[in-house]
């Protein structure tokens, strides 16, 4: 392995799920200003929308997240174009 490539600031982050709540704990160099403590231990927070836990391949539910409206705005965009 080349020498000098990989970064050094590994550590154990929480990343949270945020659309159920669910956390867990891995090693990342991921730089964030927000913590959460985890069974008494403070850890830095890093948020995500969607994750293993609820990711519909995953837990094999048809659930759709639509946080930005983005499907809205893509119907709206080009419905001028439908029959």
């Amino acid at each position: 392995m080349r020498k000098g490539i990989h970064p050094e600031n590994y550590r154990l982050v929480a990343f949270k799920d945020m659309s159920n709540d669910e956390v867990f704990l891995t090693k990342s160099t991921a730089n964030t200003k927000e913590t959460l403590e985890v069974d008494g231990v403070e850890y830095p927070l890093v948020k995500l929308e969607i994750s293993r836990t609820s990711h519909p391949f995953y837990t094999g539910k048809a659930k759709l997240v639509d946080t930005a409206g983005r499907i809205d705005k893509f119907k709206n965009k080009y419905k001028k174009f439908s029959k």
